[in-house]
């Protein structure tokens, strides 16, 4: 792509330069030579952080750690978030030491602020089981002014502490944050509960519960029904139905307010059947402590996501029959279960009916559920219908993740000429897909004899400086020496390249 350069150069036209770029190393070099050409000319933060995302989306994390120095020197501001996706990245490639090291010398970049990048870290140290070395990273940063906010990385350390079931240590620490200046939320009330629920600790599980009641509900907040059902529901499992009743009266009356009329109509005596206590308890949530968008919301999400469809639907019905519109999260899980069970035509009937009928329009986000859905059950060609009707709703415009879903999909089904032609669709939208993406439909395309289709592959492969697998060039070379009649086909194509 021949660049254009303009007369008066600005970052925000050489961030715009180098994003049009599908070679990294091609952007690298224009982004260098920018100062060459014009010498007033200074990189700030934003050109910066749309090189290094250019490099380490490629892989290229010599060059990108390269540009990060070359950023500390010039001491131009920082974003939190550009750190983030450095440690992200960083860590996806093996290599946390190196995200620990940048870490530990942000303070020599011009960034005031980086609690984002510390969550991060203590996040990845959670999901790798490095739990000794998260404690010891906690203890030694979380006192910096450049951390904004601990209550995030606290609720980390319960969560890890409750996975492996320590949640007596994770009720410590919720007693300590008040101590620390941290103020516990109701995403740190669900953690624990699930946490104490799990390890079988009912007696600090109610208590917990009590103590909810007059920190975050005392004015009978809705959504804190997600709370409440991980205990309800945990005491029936155990066969602990009784208590769960005699919790449930109190939920009703302190944690939801429930209207005392409702109260009196309520007959606690057949939830003492164990086979049926679950399913009365959040009839009784739903009819009688719900009484907001936002606890309606809360507890479909959490049926849909426990793959409980039919009860989640009676939350909708309710929903309805109490004036409140579903919103964009409910049908996003609903769908999402719905394509968990395999019943596909029932989400499809939710984005293109359910969702129109209640006045909510579907996202890309939701389009990309579906599509993932239906890819991953061997639909994809209902999947290429799917990606044309999305594309034609005003203000819905396919993205990378939508392409990539369709073209591994089809390539799954085995489906690669029309695979081919949707990686094209894809280019044309400046999306550069993986290379396992291009592996994988080169591959396929040599299997099906379309050798032509798999050369331009590979040229546009390489045009993005990405280096095929050693087993592209062996498809590549079966399949022309199979063509007999065109035998200098690979070399005459390698010599181009």
């Amino acid at each position: 792509m021949i660049v254009r350069w303009p007369r008066v150069l600005t970052p925000t036209q050489l961030s715009q330069i180098i994003l049009s770029q599908k070679n990294p190393l091609k952007a690298l070099d224009i982004f260098n030579e920018a100062k060459i050409r014009y010498p007033s000319y200074h990189h700030n933060g934003p050109v910066y952080a749309s090189m290094i995302r250019i490099l380490g989306s490629s892989g290229r994390l010599t060059e990108m750690k390269d540009i990060i120095n070359q950023m500390k020197r010039d001491s131009c501001e920082c974003q939190d978030s550009l750190f983030t996706g450095i440690i992200t990245t960083y860590a996806d490639a093996g290599m946390l030491d190196e995200a620990i090291s940048l870490f530990n010398s942000l303070r020599e970049f011009n960034c005031v602020n980086y609690t984002q990048s510390f969550n991060t870290l203590l996040e990845i140290m959670v999901k790798e089981s490095k739990l000794e070395t998260c404690y010891h990273f906690f203890l030694e940063n979380c006192c910096g002014w450049e951390i904004k906010s601990r209550t995030p990385s606290l609720k980390l350390l319960m969560g890890a502490l409750c996975k492996i079931h320590r949640s007596d240590l994770a009720l410590h620490i919720l007693q300590e944050m008040g101590y620390q200046w941290c103020y516990p939320d109701r995403d740190t009330y669900r953690i624990l509960m699930k946490g104490l629920c799990e390890d079988r600790r009912f007696t600090e599980a109610i208590h917990l519960l009590y103590s909810m009641f007059w920190r975050i509900s005392h004015k009978g907040c809705g959504a804190d029904v997600s709370v409440y059902r991980t205990l309800l529901e945990s005491l029936c499992d155990n066969g602990r139905v009784e208590e769960a009743v005699e919790v449930l009266e109190k939920v009703l009356l302190k944690g939801l307010r429930a209207p005392k009329k409702y109260l009196k109509q309520l007959d606690l005596s057949q939830f003492h059947y164990k086979g049926n206590a679950k399913v009365l308890i959040n009839e009784a949530l739903i009819r009688g402590g719900v009484r907001s968008s936002d606890g309606f919301k809360a507890m479909a999400i959490d049926l849909y996501l426990e793959g409980n469809i039919a009860e989640g639907d009676k939350v909708l019905k309710e929903m309805h029959k109490k004036g409140f519109k579903p919103s964009l999260p409910i049908y996003e899980a609903k769908t999402a279960a719905l394509l968990k069970a395999g019943k596909v035509d029932e989400a499809v009937h939710v984005v293109d009916r359910e969702m129109i009928d209640s006045s909510c329009v579907p996202t890309v986000r939701l389009h990309n559920i579906v599509m993932r859905g239906l890819c991953s059950t061997g639909e994809s060609t209902r999947a290429v219908i799917y990606l044309e009707k999305m594309s034609r709703q005003i203000g819905c415009v396919p993205d990378k993740e939508t392409y990539i879903y369709v073209v591994d999909g089809l390539c799954r089904d085995g489906k690669y000429v029309e695979a081919s032609r949707m990686l094209e669709k894809m280019l044309i939208n400046s999306y550069w897909p993986g290379e396992e993406t291009y592996n994988e439909l080169i591959k396929g395309l040599c299997l099906m004899g379309k050798t032509y289709r798999a050369v331009v592959l590979l040229e546009e492969i390489i045009s993005q400086a990405k280096i095929p697998q050693i087993s592209v060039w062996y498809s590549l070379v079966s399949s022309v020496c199979s063509e007999s009649h065109h035998p200098d086909v690979l070399s005459v194509k390698l010599d181009h390249l």
